[in-house]
């Protein structure tokens, strides 16, 4: 014979699941004290300012050339 489901359990089982992987993903999301968050604020200055660093400007041609 095969199991009995309760459809009622199944479904608020499920949903407890899918609200406690939503939780989870928002407490790594939010869940940061400010030292984390500054020092993640911190590496993306870091990044900003070395590709800011190696980027290479062209210089402008004007039709000058007399």
């Amino acid at each position: 014979m095969s199991n009995v489901i309760n459809f009622r359990l199944a479904r608020k089982a499920r949903d407890r699941a899918d609200k406690a992987q939503v939780a989870d993903s928002n407490r790594a999301k939010f869940g940061r004290t400010k030292v984390q968050k500054f020092a993640d604020q911190q590496e993306e200055r870091r990044k900003a300012a070395l590709l800011d660093g190696v980027r290479l400007e062209r210089k402008e041609e004007s039709g000058d050339d007399v």
